[in-house]
């Protein structure tokens, strides 16, 4: 019918990320006021805020059984956060701001224990975003090159270049 149920309202800032819970009960946004917000979609209210990045968060997603949210921000690390309390249970990742890396590669990381698992190369500017498939096989990359690639996730090895965008890929599903 395209009526608007709900509109969420309580971020100081742009949202820039969503993602929905694996239940559809759950929406989480992701802002450049440094926060994520959990909102319940049937009674259109906030249910937690998850504060603790310094910077704009650029990206979120549920884990499978929908009862962590993973979060990436500017201030370059990646939380994971217990949706129940909304509480910060533990820090992935902590990306020196100076590494020869740069933004060219995807890099993989233990989600357990924050370990690097994998560099994957190939793009020739900034991978702008990244996402696994259902299966968790696969990894697909989006990039500022006007490229995306698939890799298998367990070889690491890239299976399928995508080419023909005459400018940036920003999201990837």
């Amino acid at each position: 019918t395209g009526k608007c149920y709900h509109t969420f309202r309580g971020h100081s800032a742009e949202i820039v990320c969503l993602s929905f819970n694996p239940q559809s009960t759950l929406v989480a946004t992701g802002s450049m006021d440094t926060t994520a917000k959990l909102w319940d979609i049937e009674k259109g209210e906030e249910v937690a805020t998850l504060s603790g990045h310094s910077a704009e968060i650029i990206a979120l997603s549920f884990n499978t059984t929908g009862d962590r949210i993973i979060t990436g921000s500017f201030d370059h690390t990646v939380a994971v956060w217990d949706v129940a309390t909304g509480r910060e249970q533990n820090i992935l990742i902590k990306m020196p701001t100076n590494n020869n890396i740069g933004g060219k590669y995807e890099l993989l990381w233990d989600a357990v224990t924050g370990a690097h698992i994998a560099t994957l190369a190939g793009h020739s500017d900034e991978v702008l975003d990244v996402c696994f498939d259902y299966a968790g096989q696969r990894v697909a990359t989006a990039s500022a090159d006007g490229s995306a690639r698939v890799y298998n996730a367990e070889t690491k090895q890239c299976i399928a270049k995508l080419e023909g965008h005459e400018d940036e890929i920003s999201k990837v599903s």
